[in-house]
């Protein structure tokens, strides 16, 4: 949601209709009048909007910054990492960061609530969550808002909103628009695989429910059978390549992550199946593939600068901005028509890694405009 804007000046008509009838130096009051009530509103309205959730008492730069990671081994999180301590170090150089605290849960909830309480005991500043439960950090980030800490949680996130700001992009919509990619590929009829992320992770989950919709809608797409696997190239492989085996058609892989898709074509190119419609992700993998392969595909990108991003508006919220409570960073199309322009940076990234677009101080302060 937008910050709180300013009060425009209200009574406006009323008054016209009072000067029609009162004398002139009724008009005279009657104008001053409004011209001091419009300034105070004005005045209450700014004073209102001075500081964002959860941030409270004395805390001044430079800050220390935690940033509590549900797991570091994928490389899209390597990635997401990187743009965190590379955001660190400029705000460092702007004496508004003092230090980053990084902690890795290895994939357990439990694990995470206990670093970020250790977080919380040791109170530091701000803490930036990729949650590895939807519901199971509810309590401690609830109890780190209560503390005036301020808590950004981006990609995979909370139910609670009892902290500063969540920041992703629609994972709802990235699941409907796959699949109504993959309907119009299909012209509403044919047997495919869904590939998800890990269950329980809620861009995965929040993902493959945007696309239940569309394949309701469309009778005619029969769905053989669904994964559930990290987002990793080798499991994805492996577990379509025993789908290949078990199924003789299979007309397209409505597949919800990027690393996913590169094992799906992976499995399919050393079956020596012919490929078919693909959707994924900005993995710099299933992109080359996708362009070696001369694939149908489509895909959009998580921006790995999410992370980045969180720092930078929890550092704003400390200084007294007051930043959305969600931010919707918008999705882009990864398609023929645009590959190319991905392709021409990949070598500017890890071959397992994926390829995401530029990010500065303005991009995010747009984003945080809104």
């Amino acid at each position: 949601m937008a910050s709180l804007k300013a009060a425009t000046h209200k009574k406006g008509n009323d008054m016209t209709k009072l000067e029609d009838t009162a004398s002139a130096s009724l008009r005279s009051r009657l104008l001053a009048g409004a011209a001091a009530a419009a300034v105070l509103l004005a005045f209450s309205a700014g004073t209102a909007s001075a500081a964002a959730n959860c941030i409270k008492g004395d805390r001044k730069a430079p800050y220390t910054i935690g940033w509590a990671n549900i797991y570091s081994v994928p490389t899209w999180m390597k990635q997401t990492e990187g743009t965190i301590t590379d955001e660190v170090a400029a705000l460092k150089k702007d004496g508004l960061v003092k230090d980053l605290k990084i902690t890795d849960a290895q994939g357990n909830a439990q694990t995470q609530i206990q670093q970020i309480q250790s977080m919380i005991d040791a109170n530091l500043d701000a803490i930036i969550v990729e949650a590895g439960s939807s519901t199971a950090l509810d309590r401690v980030i609830s109890d780190a808002c209560s503390k005036g800490i301020a808590v950004v949680n981006f990609d995979s996130l909370v139910d609670t909103n009892n902290l500063t700001a969540k920041i992703n992009t629609d994972s709802n919509e990235w699941g409907q628009r796959a699949a109504q990619w993959m309907v119009d590929q299909l012209h509403g009829k044919g047997k495919i695989i869904i590939m998800n992320g890990p269950a329980g992770v809620s861009v995965s989950d929040d993902r493959r429910k945007g696309a239940q919709p569309v394949l309701d809608a469309n009778k005619g797409i029969q769905v053989i059978t669904e994964t559930n696997t990290e987002y990793n190239v080798a499991p994805a492989q492996e577990a379509m390549t025993s789908l290949l085996f078990a199924n003789q058609q299979i007309d397209g892989v409505l597949s919800l992550g990027g690393a996913l898709s590169a094992g799906s074509v992976m499995a399919f190119d050393r079956q020596g199946r012919e490929q078919v419609p693909t959707t994924g992700e900005n993995a710099r993998q299933f992109l080359e593939l996708w362009k070696e392969k001369g694939l149908k595909g489509w895909a959009t990108m998580q921006p790995n600068w999410l992370g980045a991003l969180s720092v930078y508006a929890a550092v704003q919220a400390l200084q007294g901005r007051d930043v959305p409570a969600f931010v919707k960073v918008p999705l882009p199309v990864i398609d023929d028509s645009t590959i190319g322009g991905y392709l021409a940076r990949a070598d500017k990234f890890p071959a397992d890694g994926y390829i995401y677009s530029d990010y500065d101080k303005a991009l995010f302060d747009k984003l945080l405009a809104k």
